[in-house]
């Protein structure tokens, strides 16, 4: 019973989304234009291509990520644009779920690699996170493992969490007070008042160009022609 409601909420959702208006839709709407394909077929048709390629694809790590990363964050966006607060729930649950699954797989990705269709299996959880009915996965791991641990460890993350936010402001405080007081110092030691001193081209034009107090004027020679 619950596969076959599955099933249904899955294909209701995706009949909801080709009869929405955006990029996908205008694609396959201009390809069953130019083909008289349908659209559910052409849909059908790009996810059997999807899955084979996740198992035998070369760079199915990439078009995995993008399948468990793009949708959702299509459908956050709506969610924050809209006034329904439930689908925010819904998507954050994800989003939390997706973290904790990709810290996760950083450690053991080097490990899960080379495990059999490992990204075909991990793109099929990736949609079960996101599926359309209440015990998706996400709500389900969050219920069972992200909630429970989070309740039991929230007072000493929060407090460490408060410690390093005072050590991080103490250090970024006295780091600024040193910085600033040596530009003070720096700024003291290049620039103090010196006195120029007058050039010497200055001082002997000065001294040959006028005539030193007291002394007589020379006379002039006589031009003899």
């Amino acid at each position: 019973m619950g596969l076959l409601s599955f099933l249904s909420a899955a294909k209701e959702r995706a009949d909801k989304f080709l009869n929405e208006k955006n990029l996908v839709t205008d694609f396959l709407g201009k390809v069953e234009e130019k083909t008289g394909i349908k659209k559910k077929i052409l849909a059908l048709g790009a996810v059997s291509v999807t899955g084979f390629y996740l198992v035998y694809g070369y760079g199915a790590s990439l078009l995995c990520n993008l399948i468990g990363f793009v949708y959702p964050a299509y459908y956050s966006v709506k969610a924050i644009e809209s006034s329904n607060k439930e689908d925010d729930t819904k998507w954050l649950t994800y989003w939390v779920v997706y973290g904790v699954f990709s810290l996760g797989e950083f450690f053991s990705d080097i490990f899960l690699y080379w495990f059999p269709f490992y990204y075909a299996f991990k793109c099929m959880f990736l949609l079960w996170c996101m599926a359309p009915v209440a015990w998706n996965g996400s709500q389900v791991l969050y219920d069972r493992v992200v909630r429970p641990l989070f309740l039991r460890h929230e007072a000493a993350v929060d407090n460490m969490v408060s410690d390093l936010s005072g050590k991080a402001m103490s250090a970024a405080e006295n780091l600024t007070r040193e910085v600033l007081s040596s530009l003070v110092k720096n700024k003291a030691l290049v620039s103090p008042e010196t006195k120029s001193l007058p050039s010497t081209s200055t001082s002997g034009e000065s001294s040959g160009g006028k005539q030193k107090a007291g002394e007589e004027p020379e006379p002039r020679r006589p031009f003899l022609g």
